[in-house]
C-alpha cells in the first residue's frame, strides 16, 4: 500500500517516499486512475511534487489529462514517464533518456496499491478479492494512519506465528492456533476467548489472518460482528516502514444505517487499540535478527524462512505447502486432528 486514497486529490500531486526511493502519486485528470513516478525530473533533479510557488502550479496547468509537468521548466511527462513535451523547444527532438521510471499501481478497496520488484518483473500475484466491500450490509472503512515506523517489516509478520503474546498483550486466551505457508500466502488461524469488546460474552473470537505477499494482510474476524480488518505495511527506508489499519464490519440490516456506521466505527475504534499494543511495543524494541526461540513459541522460524523469498533474487524459490502448529497448542478445533507437539505436515 502506497496511500489512502482518500488523500490523492485531483490535479495536485502527492510526494512519497517507499523502497528507499522518493515518488510521486497523483490521479490522472482523464483517466481518473492513480499514477506513481518516480520524483526527479531527469532534466536537472527537481522533485515533481515538492513545489508550490512556480506558476506551474499555480496556474492549476500541472496535471493535464494524465500526464505531469516539471514545476521547474515545464517538461511534461506521460503516466508511463516518457517526456512528451518541452515547451520552449518546439520540434526539437526529445532525448531517449527523458523519461522517469513509473510503478505498477492498482485502487482497491479505498487504498492505492503499488507493485514493487527491484528487477522490474511482472506481478506473481493479484490482491484477493473482498466480495464484503461492495455490499451495501457491510460499513467500508476509513484507514487508521499509524505513520512511520522504525522497524524491518519482518518483525510486523513474526505476529504470524507469535501465539505467545496473545494473552498477556491483549488479554485473549488462545484455544488453538496454527500457521499455513502456501506459496505467497501465510494463513494464521487463531481462535481465544478476548477480554475486549470485539466478542460477546465468553464466545469465541476466531481470526484467519492471510498475508498476501510481505506486506498485506487482510483478516477475517468473527466475534462480535463478522469483520475484515486490513493491516498494511510497506517499506520506506531499509528499517522502517509506513503502516495503515482498517476493519470493514457487517451490519445486521441488508443496507446499513447511520446506527451501523456508528457501530462500525467504534468497533473499529476497538481493532485499533489493539492494534495500537502491539505497535508500542515494536516502537521501542531492539530489532530482533535473531529469537531465542523455545518449543513453546510459535513457528518464527518456519515463518522467517517462507519471508526471505520476497528478498530472494527473482527465481525459483521454495513454496511449498505445510501447516505448522506450537506444543501444547491444539492445531484447529475444528479438525479431527489436533496434535499438541507442534509439529508439521507437508501438505
Amino acid at each position: 500500500m502506497v496511500a489512502d486514497a482518500a488523500t490523492l486529490q485531483h490535479g495536485q500531486p502527492l510526494a512519497v517516499r517507499f523502497f528507499g526511493r522518493d515518488l510521486v502519486l497523483y490521479r490522472g485528470a482523464d483517466s481518473g486512475r492513480p499514477i506513481l513516478v518516480d520524483a526527479y525530473c531527469p532534466h536537472m533533479g527537481t522533485h515533481l511534487a515538492r513545489n508550490h510557488t512556480s506558476y506551474v502550479v499555480r496556474d492549476g496547468s500541472q496535471i493535464e489529462g494524465d500526464t505531469i509537468r516539471c514545476p521547474y521548466h515545464a517538461w511534461r511527462f506521460d503516466a508511463e514517464g516518457r517526456c512528451i513535451d518541452i515547451p520552449y523547444a518546439p520540434g526539437a527532438k526529445i532525448p531517449s533518456a527523458a523519461r522517469i521510471a513509473s510503478w505498477r499501481v492498482v485502487e482497491r478497496w479505498g487504498a492505492v496499491f503499488a507493485w514493487h520488484d527491484p528487477d522490474g518483473g511482472e506481478p506473481d500475484w493479484e490482491l484477493p478479492a473482498l466480495a464484503a466491500w461492495d455490499d451495501p450490509a457491510w460499513v467500508r472503512w476509513r484507514f487508521d494512519d499509524f505513520g512511520v515506523l522504525d522497524r524491518h517489516p519482518v518483525e510486523i509478520v513474526d505476529n504470524m506465528a507469535d501465539v505467545a503474546h496473545q494473552e498477556p498483550i491483549h488479554g485473549q486466551t488462545v484455544r488453538y492456533f496454527e500457521l499455513e505457508l502456501d506459496g505467497h500466502r501465510a494463513i494464521h488461524r487463531e481462535g481465544g476467548v478476548s477480554r475486549t469488546s470485539l466478542t460477546a460474552d465468553d464466545a469465541l473470537l476466531c481470526i484467519d489472518a492471510v498475508y498476501h505477499g510481505p506486506g498485506v494482510l487482510l483478516t477475517e474476524m468473527l466475534g462480535r460482528y463478522p469483520s475484515y480488518f486490513l493491516i498494511a505495511h510497506t517499506p520506506v527506508d531499509d528499517g522502517s516502514i509506513r503502516v495503515w489499519h482498517a476493519v470493514i464490519v457487517k451490519s445486521p440490516h441488508e443496507r446499513a444505517t447511520d446506527e451501523d456506521v456508528a457501530m462500525a466505527r467504534a468497533f473499529q475504534e476497538q481493532s485499533r487499540l489493539a492494534f495500537a499494543q502491539d505497535f508500542e511495543i515494536w516502537t521501542h524494541k531492539r530489532p530482533a535478527l535473531t529469537i531465542l526461540q523455545i518449543p513453546h513459541d510459535g513457528p518464527y522460524d518456519k515463518l522467517r524462512t517462507w519471508y526471505r523469498q520476497f528478498y530472494n533474487p527473482r527465481g525459483p524459490s521454495d513454496r511449498a505447502r505445510t501447516t505448522h502448529g506450537v506444543r501444547g497448542m491444539p492445531r484447529n478445533l475444528d479438525r479431527t486432528d489436533n496434535r499438541e507437539d507442534g509439529s508439521s505436515d507437508d501438505l
